[in-house]
């Protein structure tokens, strides 16, 4: 093995994503030649409805992807999250594969990118790398079918304090999330004025405050308990599956 790989693919070198640093060794030196890290701002746009999907993007450290499905009034609602647990794209399928939502950058940051056909040929070689891929489609679906149960059946307040604790731990924040009130209001499929009126009841519990662009978590096991459950079982089939993946706060503290 070439020096220079071999030293790329110890896992702290490698891009501050935690998919990326699940890969053995041997694997991540099948995709390290064709990792390429940039920054991308928020609310750049990575796939539109229809789009072929030619590359796969890994959020790394604080940044963050997001799933949007139009409506009929014009209106994007979010579905999920990506952050540094995943990657969004081509992850299981081969050939042309069309876009279904509009993929988007919520928090701005550093992505590592890899082109589909790449990433397909290096499967193609590691059924190890294989398995990696398809546990984290599973998690992802996972992640999917549990949003649509939160979205029937629990309150905007469940959801809001859902929504602002997995993007803290997603990025590995202890305190706040860059998110205004009209981000939020997208994420939970409502009106900005119903999604400030949701955060003015936290703020005056005094479980987070507001400022220009961002949420401040003021207490945060106050924040846990006006929580709907949704966010800890994605979290426990992802340790089910893919042990190690989702990240924790120690692992924030320490990483």
């Amino acid at each position: 093995m070439d020096a220079r790989i071999g030293k790329a693919t110890e896992v702290g070198s490698r891009p501050a994503n935690n998919l990326l640093r699940r890969l053995s060794p041997a694997d991540y030196a099948l995709l390290a030649p064709h990792v390429i890290v940039n920054d991308a701002a928020a609310n750049e746009l990575l796939y539109s409805p229809g789009d072929d999907v030619q590359v796969v993007h890994f959020p790394c450290g604080p940044s963050l992807a997001t799933f949007l499905v139009p409506n009929e009034d014009g209106r994007d609602v979010e579905t999920i999250l990506v952050g540094r647990e995943g990657a969004v794209g081509g992850i299981v399928s081969e050939g042309f594969l069309p876009a279904y939502t509009r993929i988007c950058v919520k928090f701005g940051g550093p992505f590592a990118r890899i082109h589909v056909g790449k990433l397909e040929a290096a499967k193609l070689r590691s059924p190890s790398l294989r398995n990696i891929f398809a546990r984290y489609a599973d998690c992802m679906l996972a992640q999917i079918f549990q949003s649509t149960a939160c979205n029937a059946i629990h309150s905007i307040e469940q959801r809001t304090a859902k929504w602002i604790l997995a993007a803290m731990e997603r990025t590995g924040d202890e305190s706040s999330v860059p998110l205004t009130h009209e981000q939020l209001a997208t994420l939970l499929g409502v009106g900005r004025s119903y999604a400030s009126r949701v955060l003015q009841s936290f703020r005056a519990e005094d479980i987070l405050d507001t400022r220009r662009g961002s949420i401040l978590v003021r207490n945060r096991d106050g924040l846990r308990q006006r929580a709907c459950l949704c966010n800890e079982a994605v979290k426990t089939h992802f340790e089910e599956v893919l042990r190690g993946v989702y990240p924790t706060e120690e692992a924030s503290s320490t990483g």
